[in-house]
C-alpha cells in the first residue's frame, strides 16, 4: 500500500499547494472586493484588509507555485496571528481555547497547512520547480 501511494506523493503535494492557495485567495477576494457579499466581511477593520491583501497576493503565489516557501511561511504566521487575535481572544474577559467554539478551526488548519508547505516546498508542478531546472 505504501508503494502505491508514495509514488503519487509529489503530485499530491502540488495539488495540496494549489488548493490551499485557492482557498486563501478566495478569502482575500471576499475581504478586499467584498465578493461574494458575506455579512461578516461587510464592514472590516484595516487590519483585516491587510490580512485580505496577504491572502490575495500570497494565495495567488501559492496557486502558481512561485516563492512557495516564503509565501507559505508568511501565511502560516498570518493564520496563527488571526487565530489568537480574531478567534481565541475575541472576548478578552473569557478567552475560548477550543477552536470548535471560537470558529478558529480554519485558521488553525491554514496555519499548519502553510507551515507544511513552507517546509516541503511547492512540489513538481510549480514555477519554483521549473526555475530550478
Amino acid at each position: 500500500m505504501d508503494q502505491i501511494f508514495s509514488k503519487w506523493q509529489p503530485l499530491a503535494l502540488s495539488l495540496f499547494r494549489f488548493i490551499t492557495g485557492l482557498l486563501l485567495f478566495q478569502y482575500g477576494i471576499a475581504k478586499i472586493f467584498k465578493y461574494p457579499a458575506i455579512p461578516y466581511f461587510a464592514d472590516i477593520p484595516p487590519l483585516i484588509v491587510v490580512a485580505g491583501l496577504l491572502e490575495l497576493v500570497l494565495g495567488a503565489l501559492l496557486m502558481i507555485g512561485l516563492f512557495t516557501r516564503v509565501s507559505a511561511f508568511i501565511l502560516s504566521g498570518e493564520m496563527a496571528f488571526a487565530y489568537f487575535l480574531g478567534h481565541m481572544f475575541k472576548n478578552p474577559s473569557a478567552p475560548v481555547f477550543l477552536p470548535l467554539l471560537n470558529n478558529g478551526t480554519a485558521a488553525i488548519l491554514f496555519c499548519f497547512a502553510c507551515l507544511y508547505l513552507a517546509t516541503s516546498g511547492g512540489g513538481p508542478i510549480s514555477i519554483d520547480a521549473t526555475r530550478k531546472k
